[in-house]
């Protein structure tokens, strides 16, 4: 037989991690795991549970600065099981990929950050300042009770966190290719267009609210809403859901409705955006009723200690030189930004996130690892 490696305490965490299936919002005892290894290490650990949400905030050390990893333990469901190769939560390790729902998004990661913490503990068992952990099971779903709550209950406490780094999937093609210094925000749109049903012989008796809708569509669809800047892509809109008719070939439907998304950069307002969308549907003369959802505002670290530290131990440990960018969807780094955090995102490759037979390079695994205990080094040791 080949000689196989023996694993490391990261990987097989890794491995433990995603056989706890949890789906958003559960746990599946997790947490639990993570907490039992880092209260080994002197971690004061608190359970914050609200709903069906399982939170924990944990920290070692006293005083500032302080440095918070962050993440989920929940995972998207795994979709058809006839398309997995394997079991989606019994890990599987084949041609050096680790598979596994959640081996990317985001288990690997949190492995990585509890290893790292172990070994720099054993290290620098007075480091200075503060090291926190900040996880939660609702980032995949709504995100009401999970690190947006933690952090209501920091802010009532007055603690703060000076350096935050969340464990998304963050690179792209290579591991440490890039990191987040921020995210765009997400505004949703629900609409309904009324019109009037009729037979569809006799459209003057009744009014097509497809009809109405299609040309002011065709304008939000084709609007520049501005250029972006240099940290931010431009805004974009895109419709996600749009059903109208009752499935019947002579009729004209009576009311069409749309859900709608605008991923927006800080060249926008909310307040902004809203007036837009809705004066050029009353240009266009639309009878509409809209419910408007932000789920995230834009939010930006300006490149300083705590991007500066990552990109070193990036360069360090991998060879290359990462890029910093705000592309992508929304992370809870955007709850977390607003307490005056510098927030980034270091994590492993993206490309299998949320799909079936979703995998992480089981080598990219301990070299996440080691930068993330070079990241605390240059920033928590003198």
């Amino acid at each position: 037989m080949p000689y196989a490696p023996p694993k490391s305490d990261t990987l097989i965490l890794t491995e433990q991690l995603i056989a706890r299936e949890s789906v958003s919002p559960t746990d599946g005892g997790c947490q639990a795991l993570m907490i039992a290894r880092l209260e080994a290490i002197g971690f004061d650990v608190e359970n914050l549970r609200f709903g069906p949400v399982d939170n924990f905030w944990a920290k070692r050390g006293r005083g500032g600065p302080v440095f918070c990893f962050a993440g989920h333990t929940d995972v998207v469901p795994p979709g058809p099981l006839d398309q997995w190769g394997n079991d989606p939560f019994l890990p599987l390790i084949k041609d050096g990929l680790l598979y596994g729902r959640g081996a990317a998004d985001m288990k690997s990661g949190l492995a990585a950050m509890v290893t790292a913490c172990e070994e720099f503990v054993g290290r620098y068992p007075t480091h200075r300042g503060t090291i926190a952990f900040l996880i939660t099971s609702d980032e995949e779903g709504p995100s009401v009770d999970g690190t947006r709550r933690v952090v209501e209950v920091l802010r009532e406490r007055n603690e703060t966190i000076d350096w935050c780094l969340v464990g998304e999937p963050s690179s792209e093609s290579a591991l440490g290719d890039t990191i987040k210094i921020g995210r765009r925000g997400s505004l949703s749109g629900r609409l309904t267009v009324h019109g009037t049903q009729g037979h569809i012989a006799y459209p003057q008796l009744a009014d097509n609210p497809v009809h109405a809708l299609a040309p002011a569509l065709t304008e939000l669809v084709a609007r520049t809403w501005d250029h972006g800047n240099e940290h931010f892509q431009p805004t974009t809109f895109q419709v996600s859901n749009i059903s109208a008719g009752t499935g019947a070939p002579n009729v004209i439907p009576g009311e069409l409705k749309a859900r709608f998304n605008l991923r927006f950069s800080t060249e926008q307002t909310v307040d902004g955006l809203k007036t837009v969308v809705e004066t050029l549907l009353q240009r266009h003369r639309v009878k509409y009723t809209l419910d408007w959802f932000i789920s995230g505002y834009p939010f930006l670290t300006v490149p300083g200690e705590l991007s500066e530290a990552a990109t070193r131990a990036v360069r360090e440990h991998l060879q290359i030189t990462p890029k910093l960018s705000t592309g992508g969807g929304t992370s809870d780094g955007r709850f977390i930004a607003p307490m005056g955090a510098q927030v980034i995102e270091l994590g492993v490759i993206n490309e299998t996130i949320h799909k079936v037979n979703e995998c992480v390079r089981v080598a990219d695994i301990d070299r996440l690892q080691r930068v993330y205990v070079r990241t605390l080094e240059l920033l928590l040791t003198p």
